[in-house]
């Protein structure tokens, strides 16, 4: 469940530091928030050994009729952003199962994978993937990296530390922590 809602996290971290309307302790919050949130709403709702089991209540959706999810609106309302500030698209929806997490983009759009963790990847691709995934979402097909892929020394505290360094969970918690930090730095691969 960690490396599953990390992975979220990160995807809809990136989406609304693309948009550049908050600051990076306004976007570190949210996150931080967010993550919080997701863990308490998701424990008794997470079943591996059959992950459609309660996906319609760890979806998290915006579209014509529910312009506000109600998650994002809460990490929202806890941090102290205004919801609209985040420039998430109109119409989005972010499954969030065990082992996998996608997004559609649109309702009339197929859904693609933003994370799988039934094998696992190294740590440079699953950053390479969600990269590609928030691209994908934006319709932003230009290559190269970018300022948020910088490293930061600080780490998320909500979530329990895994002791395994090479954990998904603690290469996408690094991650997240690096895209909201503010010191401008080359890209390393070092998370």
């Amino acid at each position: 469940m960690r490396d599953e809602i990390a992975t979220a996290v990160f995807f809809v971290t990136r989406l609304v530091k693309k948009h550049e309307k908050l600051s990076t302790q306004q976007i570190e919050t949210f996150a931080l928030k967010l993550m919080t949130i997701l863990f308490e709403k998701y424990r008794g709702h997470w079943h591996p050994d059959c992950p459609s089991k309660g996906q319609a209540f760890r979806c998290i959706r915006i579209n014509n009729n529910e312009n506000k999810d109600p998650v994002l609106e809460r990490a929202c309302a806890e941090s102290n952003v205004n919801f609209f500030h985040l420039g998430l698209p109109k119409e989005m929806t972010i499954w969030v199962d065990p082992y996998e997490v996608c997004c559609r983009y649109g309702e009339k759009k197929h859904p693609f994978t933003i994370a799988s963790f039934k094998g696992r990847w190294e740590n440079w691709e699953l950053a390479q993937h969600v990269s590609c995934a928030v691209n994908r979402a934006t319709g932003d097909c230009s290559s190269g990296t970018s300022s948020d892929e910088e490293s930061c020394s600080r780490e998320a505290q909500i979530i329990p530390k895994v002791n395994n360094p090479k954990s998904v969970y603690q290469v996408v918690c690094s991650i997240v922590c690096s895209i909201v930090c503010s010191m401008p730095s080359l890209y390393s691969r070092t998370f």
